[in-house]
């Protein structure tokens, strides 16, 4: 696996990425009218009526916190938690989850990453924001920073973000990965990142 460069921090999705999600979102947008072209929050935010802009994101929130009783872990996500802290990098997660549901999510997997933006903080993925407000935190340039994802957005953002995109397929090939720098198909593959090779 050849990287562009030196990994000194990692910033992971939390669905699909961190931990196993069912969100049904043709059905949330059946709920909210929102048509299949539309990116589901843009919809939203779009909407004139504060009413019924309040009921759609009501709605998504019902659906997101239904998804956090029923997350799980993602296969080797604790394993590869454990691999980061000791090799002592820096770690983060970028989510387009409400904070409420994301809190869920970490506390009930005993995710150990305490650092976690929602959309509540910033323009949600694609927009690079987020990644770039924690790449200024953390004092890394973008392109030492790796954004671990499942989703075109996740690979876009880091792109936007001018960071390394790795997306995760759990073995299903996927027509954008090619936009990726990374791809695996799970968390484990990324453990031997974490072990710096002995120079002669």
């Amino acid at each position: 696996m050849n990287l562009p460069m030196q990994i000194k921090g990692i910033i992971f999705d939390l669905d699909g990425t961190l931990v196993e999600s069912s969100l049904d979102f043709d059905l949330i947008r059946q709920q909210i009218g929102c048509p299949q072209a539309i990116d589901l929050l843009k919809y939203v935010d779009s909407l004139n009526c504060k009413t019924t802009q309040a009921k759609a994101n009501q709605v998504i929130l019902a659906h997101e916190y239904q998804d956090a009783i029923n997350a799980k872990p993602i296969k080797g996500m604790t394993e590869l938690i454990n691999a980061i802290e000791v090799a002592k990098l820096p770690t983060a997660i970028v989510t387009r989850n409400s904070l409420a549901a994301s809190d869920m999510k970490i506390k009930k997997n005993n995710i150990a990453i305490d650092h976690v933006l929602t959309r509540e903080d910033y323009p949600a993925k694609p927009a690079p924001d987020a990644l770039l407000a924690i790449a200024s935190q953390w004092e890394i340039a973008p392109q030492y920073i790796m954004y671990v994802g499942d989703y075109l957005y996740d690979i876009q953002a880091a792109n936007n973000a001018g960071m390394i995109a790795c997306l995760i397929t759990h073995g299903i090939e996927n027509r954008y990965q090619a936009l990726a720098d990374i791809v695996i198909d799970e968390l484990s593959q990324l453990l031997p990142l974490l072990t710096p090779t002995e120079k002669c």
